[in-house]
């Protein structure tokens, strides 16, 4: 309910449904849209396609129906949007792009009362208060939002390529780190500190081995004897989320038919199914024992090769590219052979020196995690002031604000 109180004493606040008219967009199946054609399709996400042919000509807001419903869209040209969404047209009350920032900010989805496909019964949107202040003050309204949107998309796209970066940043670390640049500063281009060696991890490493899935009667979800790990466990940053729709197998057939993949707290993993490659992830100690399926290979560390110098070594880029050129590609899926794993160039560095590479990646890359975390709450930020915006905008305040507002995003 709108707070009248608070809005100009010349605006008016009608129902959704006095103002506007939801109508239904017209089916196109996707096989029969000609994608070479110059009209966008439009779906309750927003354009899924192109077509030669259209269902109206004028501009229009495009609202979500069924799927993302209640999400808003403006298309200014001529546009088909098909059965899962509404389309409305202006109106000399109204101006349209006044229209679509108003909807944006009633969150029409939380209207939705399915219990499957989320959907938006246009009679529940129309009952929806609405406020129409004069045309010119509409306009103004919308040049001010989209000038402060304006500010927030340039701040927005700065935080993501300041996040792109520390993604770059991340892989120099690495790729330092394995160069022996940072315990060996006089280290020569392409050339091993003192002490170091070339091995291939089979010469260093006794058990690598994949994993192998048991007949689907032996998996239970959620709970279990012994948890066995999926591809979808592994992360990119070597932690391993055990959390994520668990499963386990019986003891039995871990000791006997799986024995060779029985993995220990502080073993590594890697993904050898793709795309992507790339995922690695340290056995935590969670259960003492662990098992996993045929797309992941396990390293069991050992005196010569320490668990987080082979989880960093596997998460450097320069050592996941040497997987994908040595994987073998099969209807556009990466395969890497578990013998492949065995031959992985590794740079092997002095135990003790190991330890201190650890603890230079560590402390360089927990300030990376820092900034991200930074960048991602401003990035939450971002979109909350986006809606805090509209919210002002819709009660009178924006226009008169204006100062206050640019205040906001500068800071």
């Amino acid at each position: 309910m709108i707070d009248k109180s608070v809005l100009p004493e010349h605006w008016e606040v009608k129902k959704l449904g006095d103002v506007c008219e939801f109508e239904y967009g017209k089916a196109l199946k996707k096989e029969l849209r000609d994608e070479t054609g110059k009209y966008d399709v439009f779906g309750s996400n927003g354009v899924v396609g192109k077509h030669a042919q259209y269902i109206i000509e004028e501009p229009c807001v495009i609202v979500g129906r069924k799927g993302a419903a209640g999400e808003v869209h403006l298309s200014l040209n001529p546009a088909w949007p098909i059965d899962t969404t509404y389309f409305v047209k202006q109106k000399p009350s109204f101006d349209l792009k006044f229209l679509y920032y108003q909807l944006r900010s009633l969150q029409l989805g939380s209207l939705d009362k399915s219990t499957a496909i989320p959907g938006l019964n246009r009679n529940d949107a129309y009952q929806k208060e609405f406020v129409l202040p004069p045309l010119t003050e509409q306009l103004e309204i919308v040049a001010k939002i989209e000038e402060l949107f304006s500010e927030l998309d340039k701040g927005k796209e700065q935080l993501i390529t300041a996040r792109q970066q520390l993604k770059v940043y991340r892989q120099a670390v690495l790729k330092w780190a394995f160069e022996g640049r940072f315990t060996n500063l006089e280290v020569k281009e392409e050339e091993l500190p003192e002490g170091w060696k070339w091995v291939k991890t089979g010469e260093v490493i006794q058990t690598i081995n994949n994993g192998y899935t048991p007949k689907k009667g032996f998996l239970s979800d959620g709970e279990g004897e012994v948890p066995f790990i999926k591809v979808y466990n592994l992360n990119f940053d070597g932690t391993l989320n055990s959390k994520k729709n668990p499963t386990f197998i019986p003891r039995a057939i871990h000791v006997k038919d799986l024995k060779r993949s029985i993995c220990y707290p502080g073993d590594v993993l890697i993904n050898i199914v793709g795309p992507p490659l790339g995922k690695v992830s340290v056995v935590s100690n969670e259960y003492p024992e662990w098992n996993i399926n045929q797309a992941i290979v396990l390293f069991r560390p050992n005196e010569k090769v320490s668990s987080k110098y082979l989880s960093y070594f596997m998460q450097n880029s320069v050592t996941i590219n040497w997987l994908e050129k040595t994987s073998k590609a099969t209807a556009g899926q990466w395969n890497v052979k578990v013998t492949t794993c065995r031959e992985i160039p590794l740079p092997l560095a002095p135990p003790e020196e190991q330890n201190h590479i650890v603890q230079e990646i560590e402390s360089r890359l927990s300030v990376c995690d820092k900034v991200e975390e930074t960048i991602s709450l401003s990035l939450q930020q971002a979109e909350t002031l986006r809606q805090s915006i509209l919210k002002q905008a819709f009660e009178g305040k924006l226009v008169k604000q204006s100062s206050k507002e640019l205040d906001i995003i500068s800071i």
